[in-house]
């Protein structure tokens, strides 16, 4: 993942998409979270928690329809202040249908950043 970021412009801001409290219980980490603290790290880049997430629902083994319907209302802005005007950089482990960066980029561009991107791990075959 440190390969592939570009360079981006001042105000840009690492933001890992918060895992399901439940499937971190399980776990015993955000994966999410350690990828996007590390990425910024080592980058010398800001990092930030700006969504909180609302639910439990798991995305294993579900559809894209599924995932969407999952996802309507699964995020909500938090630190608002650092989110408006900026340019941010969503960290999450896995894409499978993109539901779940989809709808954690329109919570961010609602709360007024400037531009989403987004950085995965993994995308499944």
């Amino acid at each position: 993942m440190a390969t592939l970021l570009p360079q981006f412009e001042p105000g840009f801001i690492i933001v890992p998409v918060p895992t399901a409290t439940s499937r971190v219980r399980q776990r015993g980490y955000d994966q999410a979270t350690v990828l996007a603290r590390r990425l910024a790290r080592k980058h010398h880049l800001p990092y930030a928690r700006l969504l909180a997430r609302l639910g439990q629902a798991h995305q294993v083994g579900a559809g894209r329809a599924e995932r969407v319907a999952h996802l309507k209302d699964a995020f909500r802005p938090i630190h608002s202040n650092q989110i408006e005007g900026a340019h941010i950089l969503l960290i999450d482990d896995v894409c499978t249908t993109g539901a779940t960066l989809e709808s954690a980029a329109q919570v961010l561009r609602k709360a007024g950043a400037k531009r989403v991107d987004a950085l995965v791990f993994a995308q499944p075959n």
